[in-house]
């Protein structure tokens, strides 16, 4: 009876920490290089008063850098405020253990694309951007939950509360978004 009770205590705990499998968007090796992304996956979502918000991240290794794909998209009946990543632009992660990670845009403008969606009667902007993680950031990412991320365009500053977790509306699925880079940056690693 000990040995059963034992084997199960031993077997839940195992399951707590399985490792998230490693899925990937794209995964490409020719002459030129490599090229790895994991698909998308839902950090943020916000829907209030016709208005919906997404933040969706994927990680990218182009050779033997990796990257953060960032892709906000905003659907509203009003017109969207454009808001637009350059040079300057930068993520800050605050880790649930006191320590904040920064980001570097890549050196790509993007303003995002307005399309109008007709039938629905609304405005969409979708908003992309490529980071770089400085050294050392990576370890710290794999360590701690994330619990803010804040996100610095040319024209204003957004924050973002990272929940433990998330049932989307839009994709129906259940999502951990303070631990994204502790399942995930393996995936690029």
């Amino acid at each position: 009876m000990k040995y059963s009770l034992a084997f199960l205590i031993l077997f839940f705990s195992l399951g707590l920490y399985a490792q998230k499998p490693c899925e990937y968007a794209s995964n490409v090796v020719d002459s030129i290089g490599s090229y790895k992304a994991t698909k998308d996956y839902v950090v943020h979502e916000r829907n209030f008063a016709g208005n919906e918000a997404y933040m969706f991240f994927s990680l990218v290794k182009v050779d033997s850098m990796p990257l953060l794909n960032l892709q906000f998209i905003q659907k509203s009946s009003d017109m969207i405020k454009v808001n637009c990543l350059d040079v300057n632009s930068k993520v800050f992660l605050q880790l649930q253990n006191g320590k904040i990670i920064t980001l570097l845009h890549t050196n790509d403008e993007s303003c995002g694309t307005m399309i109008r969606v007709a039938e629905e009667n609304k405005y969409s902007r979708v908003t992309t951007g490529t980071f770089m993680f400085m050294k050392g950031s990576i370890e710290d990412l794999k360590s701690s939950p994330v619990s803010l991320m804040r996100v610095k365009f040319s024209t204003e500053i957004l924050d973002f509360v990272f929940k433990k977790e998330l049932v989307s509306e839009l994709t129906k699925q259940t999502y951990q978004p303070e631990n994204y880079f502790i399942d995930y940056l393996k995936c690029v690693d």
